[in-house]
């Protein structure tokens, strides 16, 4: 692995985990809660009709608004991480 790509997985990884806060806001998941007229109600609509009402716990809605109200988990930011630097990769050896 050269020195382009790990810089480019280290950067990768790094700017995932520090614009996911604020991805997950633009998309509705605010700390208020789930924004109205957003993409983020949208999905929770659909999740609540698919699953005769409510949305249930631990479902996607149910994760990603837990992040947007209190940030990222632990496990949460590896896995960030790891989409974030893996796409980096990727996209360096397309290079």
């Amino acid at each position: 692995m050269g020195l382009l790509t790990l810089v480019a997985v280290a950067a990768g990884a790094g700017g995932a985990v520090v614009s996911a806060p604020f991805v997950l806001g633009a998309v509705g998941f605010t700390s208020a809660g789930i924004a109205a007229g957003s993409y983020a109600a949208g999905l929770m609509s659909t999740a609540a009709v698919a699953n005769g009402g409510g949305v249930a716990a631990g479902s996607l809605v149910a994760v990603l608004q837990s992040a947007g109200m209190a940030g990222l988990s632990g496990a949460a930011t590896a896995a960030v991480a790891s989409a974030g630097a893996g796409t980096a990769a990727v996209l360096t050896a397309l290079i």
